[in-house]
């Protein structure tokens, strides 16, 4: 990996998010970029001296727009917008999420449709490299006009106002205390500058991409936690056979059939109950699994080309074209806002899924000679009941998160901004959908390991013993009844953040 991330405005990805908000890379700007923003920085100053009212510049916001500023008062006009919106509420938005922000919001200024002087996104990428995170109150977003709150409590923090939090965790100081200790001038916002910082999607858009990545390693995670279930079920493979899939090939569905093919090859269990097998099909939860993930992947790449599209994309208004200020409403979070919302959908299936096999797994009724709820003494012990339980709630609390944010439009700004898509909201329900989602897949996980338990000296597949000796690695065997709390969060940390196999 390299040491450092080299910004342009054109080519960020979500490795380099990754790397800037959670490995703390340091970020660089690519030389040639300064000269060619004061290029276009001449032509918003001239527009903003010249007769004519052009929005943002020389006019006020929103429905304030047909109020002509005076040439005096065009400094202060900027400082007042970031001051008045840095207005948001709630706890404070994650370092890593700040950092992201961070990342997104110096690439876009760095594009030539900002206007903007190289010091801004110079001094952002100062502040992100010496650790500097304002405090970001999570909620106060509707994510049209851009992620306003959010990204103004940012530029509060570059002017020297606010509050700060360092990467070594200490706790919150004044702004204007770390700025000079660090031996960053705080930036007084110019022209067009303090609208161009926070018209914009930066902060849904950093949520998107945390969220795309991780889903996609918890992706991952729930076909190992399904091939363990299948194994300690005594399932049977053959519903994921590749011409069977072939025969209706949407992408995803055939990359889980084939991902599963590979762990379950080889099981010694499989071989065991081949011949006497009496039961004709598997239930949907497990031979389901590819045409039921599969739509899951599918919508994650969708999601990541959202992402892939939005980092580099001009989001502030009015935007420099051609020497020109053209406004618009590129500003507007709907395309981010709806892919959040299906990746919530996604992911609270994905929980479903594994709740209803780790239900099979438990429940004595279900299970092919496994004891209830895996106890070693069912009566006196109740063994993993509650880890259903558990899970159960977890998918319960997904299913009432999934109803979309993005079409709640409540218009605002006195009904200038009569449809928003409340991109920060469905930004908050993702990322508490998939907490819950790797916590039920944590619950899947420690259920197939015990299952798996009760068909030894047999040998599952191979891949799928790697799977059995990662969850052994973070949790004992059940030989008792014990609180399950720390197995449980040990092994969803880690399944949130590692892929198995």
């Amino acid at each position: 990996m390299s040491d450092h991330v080299v910004l342009d405005g054109e080519r960020l990805t979500v490795t380099d998010v990754i790397a800037v908000a959670r490995n703390h890379t340091s970020v660089a700007i690519a030389p040639q970029r300064a000269a060619r923003l004061s290029e276009v920085r001449r032509a918003v100053e001239e527009a903003a001296a010249g007769p004519d009212a052009v929005y943002g510049l020389n006019t006020g916001f929103g429905k304030l727009a047909s109020v002509k500023i005076a040439p005096d008062q065009l400094t202060a006009l900027q400082r007042n917008l970031i001051v008045s919106h840095a207005s948001g509420v709630g706890p404070p938005l994650p370092v890593e999420m700040v950092r992201a922000i961070m990342l997104l919001r110096i690439n876009v200024l760095l594009k030539e449709t900002s206007g903007v002087r190289p010091e801004l996104p110079e001094r952002l990428a100062a502040m992100l490299n010496a650790g500097l995170h304002p405090v970001v109150p999570e909620q106060g977003s509707v994510g049209a006009s851009g992620d306003l709150a959010p990204l103004s409590h940012v530029g509060l923090g570059l002017m020297g106002g606010g509050q700060i939090r360092r990467s070594d965790g200490q706790d919150p100081e004044p702004a204007g205390d770390a700025l000079r200790a660090a031996g960053i001038a705080p930036i007084v916002f110019g022209v067009k500058e303090g609208l161009a910082f926070i018209n914009g999607t930066q902060v849904q858009t950093a949520a998107l991409s945390l969220l795309v990545h991780d889903a996609s390693a918890l992706w991952r995670n729930a076909h190992a936690a399904a091939a363990l279930s299948i194994e300690a079920l005594k399932g049977t493979p053959d519903p994921f056979d590749a011409r069977l899939h072939n025969a209706r090939p949407h992408a995803g569905q055939l990359a889980s059939a084939s991902l599963l093919r590979t762990l379950l090859d080889g099981s010694q269990i499989r071989e065991s109950h081949r011949a006497g097998d009496v039961r004709v099909q598997d239930a949907y939860s497990m031979r389901c699994t590819p045409q039921i993930l599969g739509p899951v992947w599918d919508t994650l790449e969708y999601a990541r080309r959202v992402v892939d599209v939005e980092l580099n994309a001009a989001t502030d208004n009015p935007l420099v074209v051609d020497g020109e200020l053209i406004s618009g409403g590129n500003f507007h979070g709907q395309p981010v806002a709806m892919a959040l919302d299906y990746v919530t959908i996604a992911l609270t299936t994905l929980a479903n899924l594994a709740e209803r096999r780790l239900e099979r797994i438990l429940n004595p009724d279900l299970s092919p000679g496994l004891p209830a709820f895996l106890a070693a003494q069912p009566g006196l012990e109740s063994g993993l009941m509650m880890v259903q339980i558990v899970a159960a709630a977890l998918a319960g609390e997904c299913r009432a998160l999934s109803t979309p944010a993005s079409v709640q439009s409540i218009p605002t700004d006195a009904n200038q901004e009569d449809y928003v898509p409340m991109g920060m909201a469905a930004a908050s329900k993702a990322r508490r959908v998939f907490d819950n989602a790797r916590r039920v897949v944590a619950c899947e996980l420690v259920s197939g390991a015990q299952g798996l338990e009760h068909h030894r000296p047999l040998r599952s597949a191979p891949q799928v013993e790697r799977v059995y000796a990662w969850v052994r690695e973070r949790v004992a065997p059940l030989t008792g009844d014990r609180s399950l709390t720390d197995d449980l969060e040990r092994v969803a940390d880690a399944v949130g953040k590692e892929a198995i196999v």
